[in-house]
């Protein structure tokens, strides 16, 4: 199906003006849902599918979907905002629970995450808007980053040279190296590859 095919009828309620309440629980959920279903649809397929498919496979109506996001761009924002929240706010509650190289791991896999969703919406994301979405996704991933190279050098694990500037380089490229065809496989295979490159003893025999 093409873009042109993919879109649907405008059968959006005009927007009032209204200041927004909070949604109530079963709205949330619906919400939720949605974005969750777009966020697999998009990474699969790319931008161009059916808002009636999301909306079916979310096991809502066309309007329903439509009361939440009141366009296309409206729903990809929602998706590309909830997934950088998603990886750039988990660090701490990684290190809580994994030792600092175990964490890093962890995190890099949900980078991956991001990264394909981020593929199938950001060129029909506006383009104007783009530059400062850029600069704003670098700032704060490198700031996940440093969370769990800081506990990674404070513990020994990591080299003392570490930045977390350096590891977003390293991170990006191997993601511009890399095409959705490649799989899974290959990307894990080159984050693997960067954190083994930080570690103070990187020949030790890792769980993953």
């Amino acid at each position: 199906m093409n873009a042109a095919n993919a879109q649907t009828q405008d059968v959006r309620p005009e927007f009032t003006g209204e200041v927004q309440r909070p949604l109530r629980a079963d709205a949330q959920r619906n919400r939720d849902r949605i974005i969750e279903v777009a966020r697999a649809m998009f990474a699969e397929s790319g931008d161009a599918v059916a808002l009636e498919s999301i909306a079916k496979d979310a096991g809502v109506g066309i309007g329903t979907l439509y009361r939440n996001f009141a366009s296309r761009e409206a729903l990809l924002e929602a998706v590309y905002a909830v997934e950088l929240e998603k990886v750039t706010t988990n660090a701490a509650d990684l290190l809580s629970r994994l030792d600092p190289e175990s964490a890093l791991r962890a995190w890099m896999g949900r980078y991956a995450d991001f990264i394909a969703a981020k593929r199938g919406i950001l060129p029909a994301l506006s383009a104007g808007a783009a530059p400062g979405r850029r600069s704003t996704t670098r700032a704060r991933v490198t700031a996940a980053i440093d969370t769990i190279v800081v506990a990674g050098v404070q513990s020994g694990a990591f080299r003392a040279d570490v930045i977390a500037v350096d590891i977003t380089a390293l991170t990006q490229g191997a993601f511009i190296a890399t095409s959705r065809d490649d799989g899974p496989e290959r990307i894990a295979r080159l984050l693997n590859l960067i954190v083994d490159a930080l570690l103070v003893n990187p020949g030790r025999t890792r769980a993953s």
